[in-house]
């Protein structure tokens, strides 16, 4: 039986949806198909992958891709925008299951000095851990940490 797909998205791809992706992949992957996509694609910013290491998670596979990579091309179990902008611009599209919302703060907009910026890094992949873990949680899925 195939697995359900979780597609992650956010407007540039480069930060909140590859830490959700990432940390889904940490502790779904045996139940689900996970991706994630921007509506205006971007490179990834080495703060995400810097945190995403920092939590144990290998960051080798991770890119960024355009919504396009996937629209009308697979069926989505879940759709789970993690910022505003992509709620608000995301269109509807065939092949889409259940559409949900988490929003976060965009940790790039966070302007201060680099350990500021850091921190601001590990507090959101923090938030979108503990959001996951809560979602499975709800599922009645069980995962080790």
């Amino acid at each position: 039986m195939d697995k359900p797909r979780v597609l992650f998205l956010c407007t540039g791809n480069s930060a909140r949806s590859q830490m959700a992706e990432a940390l889904l992949n940490k502790y779904g992957k045996d139940q689900f198909e996970i991706f994630s996509a921007g509506l205006e694609p971007k490179e990834i910013n080495p703060l995400t992958l810097k945190v995403l290491n920092e939590a144990g998670i290998d960051t080798e596979d991770l890119y960024a891709k355009p919504l396009s990579t996937y629209l009308g091309k697979l069926h989505f179990s879940y759709l789970i925008t993690v910022c505003s902008n992509a709620e608000e611009k995301c269109p509807i599209f065939p092949g889409m299951g259940l559409r949900m919302h988490w929003p976060f703060e965009d940790p790039a907009s966070f302007e201060g000095s680099e350990e500021g910026k850091l921190e601001k890094f590990r507090e959101i992949r923090d938030q979108i851990e503990a959001r996951i873990l809560a979602w499975l949680d709800e599922l009645g899925i069980s995962y080790s940490i």
